[in-house]
């Protein structure tokens, strides 16, 4: 009875719409019991003051506190927010069965009827996308003709919008790790465009989309939202009707990442050149301007009006709320993340409201498996944003069967203690790691790492080890992936010296070879000579996510895999030009982002040893075991996290939703 849970967590097809659930109880821990119906959405939101401010004199003095003790006289809090009020009205919208009714366009209905009832000879959208997007379709198109429930949410989606982004209109959709948003993206983008180019005189719509990723790994996947590319999802997987396919070749769409709207020198001067030309006047400017950065990013946008903005991972963009002073309150590794959180951020969606400002933007659409504002945004970490209308949630995934379940090990060696310390490594620990800088790393010993974390990593590898024979036996091609996600890049190169091996420097200038701790994972043989192939990757995400050159230091860290992986890519083709011409950081991206992939250069990667957070769109689908070295502050972090360890290797239904 008590693994009931865990022998079959899942309770619904993946196509239909969620009608059972697992019971949860107070500490989010499945009750064995199956709840007869939809799980409901359960968050806490900032409460945006509103806009009319009659008797706000009388009411300033009230605080009714409904977001569990967060609330203050500067910002409410409350636990329900909107989205079990839109599920419910799409649900009686979907429900209806004329067509004529449903109050869309002609172009829509077909789209709808298309959606939930062709044929596909391959691939399906599930529920959720389908739900996505009909969401995004009634709040469009339907509650802008209803009645007085309807207007009344559309003013609260507008009062949040301008409390938090006052420049732009922001609806989200949350959709878990795995569900598949770029999908969901090409589903709108579809949409939009077929229905601007059937009514060109319609505020509703357009044609012209600007897709926005937090960096390079995700914006190359994206292309495939291009009509034109050989992967486009619009034709192979059956998005739009046949006959109304050419009219997307009619869409205008630019994909970047958000650091390209950070405004670059137009001329590189030295220091000295610079001081020379600026004389005593005023300061030299160099920098473009916004609208030569707006030509630079996005020229096929230029001539257009009122776009559509694609967020992809859409937390990362927000306005910080000023004057709360939360980042006083951190310190050391907390504070330095926060800063470093408001900084991306604000490049982001003054890069967005830049936009606005120049072309016009009528509706930006956040995607994000967690739409939470991050820690030093001034609003609670962990509070969902108020223009979220829609939720498909990582429990909901499991029970539909779209991602794999995730596990806790309930191994733990460290004897004494009334709760097991790996539950909360990083408490345990962190006094006796280094802090931010490889110098700081430099003068330590990997093999004096604290037993705690020894002793964790060698009792989650010896799970690997099970894992690993089980693959061999069963002629999987590549290995199961295992992931240790670091604090910072003191921590992960001693942790990655630790699991692969390193040469260590003596006193006389000779250097000795310690083996890796955990033998699968080195990166040299009994001699210290290193691997043709190295079992283990020594990344820094951020880094090669922004597209600028690697940091030196991290250079000099990961040179070894570097000149490695250079010289398998000429084995491989026999081309010297090939392996010259890739920067050090696109190579470590193809690597990273191939891990798993048979034939691709990161097929023979077994364990990743991460900064910071592990990109997100790093969809290698063989990862099995994940190890943090780092603060998991809330539910956010967590997530992001474990989502790079749940996408499956097949969507096979077994028999029991076979037929459905």
């Amino acid at each position: 009875m008590s693994d009931r849970f865990f022998n079959q967590p899942i309770l619904n097809s993946p196509y239909e719409y969620p009608a059972r659930h697992w019971e949860l109880d107070a500490e989010g821990q499945p009750t064995q019991q199956i709840i007869e119906r939809r799980r409901t959405a359960e968050f806490i939101t900032p409460i945006p003051k509103p806009r009319k401010r009659k008797q706000i004199q009388i009411q300033s003095e009230m605080i009714f506190d409904e977001g569990k003790g967060l609330s203050t006289s500067d910002q409410q809090y409350d636990a329900t927010g909107n989205i079990n009020v839109v599920r419910n009205l799409v649900d009686q919208w979907r429900l209806i069965p004329d067509p004529a009714n449903w109050k869309v366009t002609p172009e829509t209905a077909r789209l709808l009827h298309h959606w939930r009832h062709h044929r596909f000879s391959s691939i399906r959208p599930f529920f959720c996308q389908v739900e996505a997007v009909e969401t995004l379709i009634w709040l469009t198109e339907v509650a802008p003709k209803s009645g007085k429930r309807e207007q009344a949410l559309l003013e609260r989606i507008a009062s949040a919008n301008h409390e938090a982004n006052p420049e732009l209109y922001r609806i989200a959709l949350k959709m878990a790790t795995g569900s598949g948003k770029t999908t969901v993206m090409a589903m709108i983008i579809a949409w939009q465009t077929i229905n601007a180019v059937r009514h060109p005189t319609s505020k509703r719509f357009t044609r012209g989309f600007l897709v926005v990723a937090p960096g390079l790994t995700i914006r190359d996947r994206l292309r495939v939202l291009q009509p034109n590319d050989p992967d486009s999802y619009y034709a192979s997987r059956e998005l739009a009707p046949t006959d109304l396919l050419p009219e997307l070749d009619k869409a205008k769409i630019v994909i970047t990442n958000y650091h390209a709207f950070k405004l670059r020198e137009r001329v590189k001067l030295a220091s000295g050149t610079r001081s020379l030309l600026q004389g005593r006047g005023d300061d030299l400017n160099t920098l473009e301007t916004e609208g030569q950065m707006l030509q630079r990013v996005m020229p096929e946008l230029m001539a257009m009006k009122n776009i559509m903005v694609l967020n992809d991972e859409a937390h990362h963009c927000y306005r910080e709320k000023p004057g709360d002073g939360e980042e006083d309150k951190l310190k050391g590794d907390d504070l330095q993340e926060a800063k470093k959180n408001n900084e991306a951020a604000r490049l982001w969606i003054s890069g967005l409201e830049m936009v606005k400002q120049k072309l016009g933007v009528a509706q930006v659409v956040d995607l994000s498996a967690t739409p939470f504002f991050l820690r030093g945004s001034g609003y609670a970490e962990g509070t969902i944003f108020p223009w979220t209308m829609s939720d498909f949630s990582l429990m909901d995934a499991i029970e539909c069967g779209i991602v794999k379940l995730p596990r806790v090990p309930v191994a733990d060696n460290i004897p004494g203690g009334d709760m097991p310390k790996f539950r909360n490594l990083w408490e345990h620990i962190r006094a006796k790691m280094p802090k931010k800088g490889r110098g700081k790393a430099k003068n330590l010993d990997p093999l004096s790492l604290p037993p705690t974390l020894i002793t964790a990593l060698e009792a989650l590898y010896g799970h690997y080890q099970k894992t690993y024979e089980l693959w061999d036996k069963a002629g999987i091609r590549t290995p199961p992936a295992f992931i240790i996600v670091c604090q910072n890049t003191a921590i992960s190169k001693l942790v990655y010296d630790y699991v692969s091996g390193f040469q260590r420097e003596n006193d006389d200038g000779s250097s000795s070879y310690e083996a890796g701790r955990l033998e699968l994972f080195r990166n040299f043989d009994e001699h210290g000579n290193p691997l043709a192939r190295p079992n283990t990757l020594l990344i820094d995400s951020e880094q090669l996510e922004s597209g600028e050159a690697l940091d030196s230091n991290f250079r000099q860290m990961a040179g070894s895999e570097i000149e490695q992986f250079r010289r398998e890519i000429i084995q491989r083709t026999g081309d010297q030009r090939q392996a010259d011409n890739l920067s050090d950081q696109d190579l470590l991206r193809e690597v990273m982002n191939t891990v798993g992939k048979a034939g691709r250069l990161g097929e023979s990667i077994r364990c990743v040893v991460s900064v910071s957070m592990l990109t997100e769109g790093w969809d290698a689908n063989t990862v099995t075991h994940i190890l943090g070295v780092r603060a998991f502050g809330t539910q956010l972090l967590c997530e992001q996290v474990v989502g790079r360890a749940l996408r499956r290797q097949s969507y096979e239904l077994n028999a029991e939703f076979h037929d459905q």
